[in-house]
């Protein structure tokens, strides 16, 4: 009897220790299951030279590694896109011999031979890869050296830090040429209400009217610590028109939904300050799905047009 109880004890030991075996092995599969690579857009240039385009990428460096993230993305737009009508930004003419990351700061250091791209395809490849690696975590701006010097432009200036909402993705979309414009837009103050202006260099394509630049510009929100944003960046720009320098603006109905703690007079004039800085723009009607007889945030009539603002500014910013 005493043996038997034995065999018992030590066959349910046993069956416990398979037991927690199996549940630990699971629940390492479970981890490892959990565990989902970062998707990035890896941006490429079309075939006709006229959009960049881009295609969902799965990181396989730690996301947190910038080093090893920047190695793999470069190494990506380096080879030749599995789709045979986009190509390569870095192919060709362009060649990296290095780079480098200091104070969230990349710089790409480029061959003389880059200086041989036409204009239309050096922008394209530009804005690809800036916008490629700026998704990288520890990756503010993006800087270029080519032959030892700095980028400059067709103008002959300094090309300087770049960003990635410097350039403008209009993908499917003909362009024209490519020019840079400063713009003023503002943005909100701590308190939500006053605007604080905020100065911003766009490379864009001449495709796009200023009006429709400025708001999608607006909508990405501030750029600086130094403002805050004043509309939802989930805002769908309808159309933007302009005539007889009244700037038509329909947006939808993710309008009426603010992301940050504003009065309806700073939102309203966020818009109709930045538009109006434009030289065409005297005044601004806005609607949400083509209708102008709403009341935002229940308090401000948008059937009215609305002039600039000077009142509203924060001077003491």
């Amino acid at each position: 009897m005493q043996r038997s109880g034995k065999l018992k004890k030590f066959i349910l030991t046993v069956l416990l220790l398979t037991l927690c075996m199996m549940c630990s092995s699971c629940s390492q599969q479970s981890t490892s299951v959990k565990k989902k690579t970062q998707a990035v857009q890896v941006y490429y240039v079309n075939n006709d030279e006229t959009a960049v385009v881009s295609e969902s990428y799965e990181l396989t460096s730690d996301p947190k590694d910038a080093d090893a993230v920047i190695r793999e993305l470069l190494g990506q737009m380096e080879k030749i896109p599995e789709k045979l009508e986009y190509e390569a930004p870095i192919s060709g003419k362009v060649r990296l011999e290095k780079y480098a990351l200091k104070d969230g700061i990349l710089t790409l250091s480029f061959d003389a031979g880059y200086s041989d791209l036409d204009q239309t395809t050096e922008i394209l490849d530009r804005a690809a890869m800036v916008r490629t690696l700026t998704q990288v975590t520890g990756v503010k701006y993006v800087s270029f050296l080519v032959g030892g010097e700095a980028l400059v432009d067709a103008n002959g200036k300094v090309v300087g830090n770049m960003s990635s909402d410097m350039f403008i993705y209009n993908a499917g979309n003909e362009i024209n040429s490519y020019e840079k414009v400063q713009l003023t837009l503002y943005f909100t103050n701590q308190a939500g209400d006053g605007l604080i202006p905020v100065y911003r260099t766009v490379v864009y394509n001449s495709n796009i009217s200023m009006e429709r630049l400025v708001m999608e510009q607006l909508i990405s929100g501030p750029n600086t610590n130094a403002a805050y944003p004043t509309l939802n960046p989930d805002t769908g720009v309808v159309s933007v028109t302009l005539r007889d320098g009244i700037c038509y603006v329909d947006l939808d109905e993710k309008f009426e939904k603010d992301p940050y703690q504003v009065t309806a007079e700073t939102a309203i004039y966020s818009i109709v300050n930045s538009l109006t800085d434009l030289v065409d723009v005297n005044k601004v009607q806005i609607s949400v799905n083509g209708k102008t007889n709403v009341k935002f945030m229940d308090t401000l009539d948008l059937s009215n047009t609305f002039e600039r603002n000077l009142e509203i500014i924060d001077k003491t910013q």
